[in-house]
């Protein structure tokens, strides 16, 4: 059995997701150290990195190493640990595990498994960045890092191309640059953006600017540290103008012809073309009225 935490007799362990401080060591939680006690063991990203927190709080528990290129050998032994009762704290290098890091697949192997699994939260770098930017927060959509495979970025970038909702992502500091003009080429120059990094730390910043002002002073201040963009979404009213644009080089007459021939009765097509040109129905109405005249 674990040492405290909660499990009963013959019953399997837990998976308990660990979240540990992104820069700074007082943003771990009493609950998060208590858990790395009393776990049977801790799995860890990078256990050179982690034996440097486990020291500064003293815990001794026994580690292991749970990464990118072991997660499915080495999950399929953590998942037996599990089945036979221990208690197993999982951790990343920092922030939360199982966000854009190999916990995610931990986490499913444990489903699978009927293995309980619960969330211990803590720091979390995104959305850290997300509640500084000063962009909105209400409605955001979380991309990590961009895929470094061409076709699979281009698709992902599509994405974003039509995306309303704030925007959050990752990315190294010697691919800010890339990845900024990337992003202003696709959103557009003057789309909102705070550049966040070094969170949580001495020299931590939000940088708020445009993707294309971003470009010309990272290119000019070599950034340093992990970064986190915040980019606006596309606003509602870009997306009607672009709405109404389609429709710019067709005829109303061909507009209707359009619904007409998808069996659409001639007053839903009216309704319909009204709708897509963001006028009054009576507007159309009249126009087509006007063309029976002539």
């Amino acid at each position: 059995m674990g040492k405290g935490l909660e499990k009963e007799k013959n019953m399997t362990g837990t998976l308990y997701l660990c979240a540990t401080p992104i820069g700074n060591l007082e943003d771990i939680t009493f609950r998060v150290i208590r858990t790395l006690k009393e776990a049977d063991l801790i799995a860890a990203e990078d256990t050179r990195n982690s034996i440097k927190l486990l020291n500064h709080f003293d815990i001794q528990t026994p580690m292991t190493s749970y990464h990118e290129f072991n997660k499915y050998d080495k999950g399929q032994k953590l998942v037996g640990e599990l089945l036979e009762g221990k208690n197993i704290a999982l951790i990343t290098d920092a922030g939360t595990p199982g966000i854009s890091d190999p916990g995610e697949e931990l986490v499913r192997m444990c489903r699978d498994a009927g293995i309980h699994v619960t969330s211990v939260p803590g720091a979390a770098a995104c959305i850290t960045a997300l509640t500084m930017s000063g962009l909105p927060t209400r409605r955001f959509v979380f991309e990590a890092f961009l895929p470094t495979d061409r076709k699979e970025r281009e698709a992902v970038l599509g994405e974003l191309e039509k995306e309303t909702r704030t925007i959050v992502l990752y990315e190294a500091p010697h691919r800010l640059v890339k990845t900024l003009i990337l992003l202003a080429e696709r959103l557009g120059a003057d789309r909102a953006v705070t550049v966040c990094r070094e969170l949580t730390k001495k020299h931590e910043t939000a940088f708020e600017s445009t993707l294309s002002k971003a470009v010309k002073y990272y290119t000019e201040n070599a950034p340093k540290g992990e970064c986190v963009l915040v980019v606006a979404g596309k606003s509602r009213e870009a997306v009607i103008q672009e709405e109404k644009a389609k429709w710019e080089d067709m005829t109303i007459e061909e507009h209707m012809e359009m619904y007409i021939s998808r069996g659409m009765e001639r007053k839903e097509a009216m309704k319909s073309t009204a709708k897509d040109r963001g006028v009054p129905k009576r507007e159309i109405y009249n126009y087509l009225e006007e063309q029976k005249k002539r």
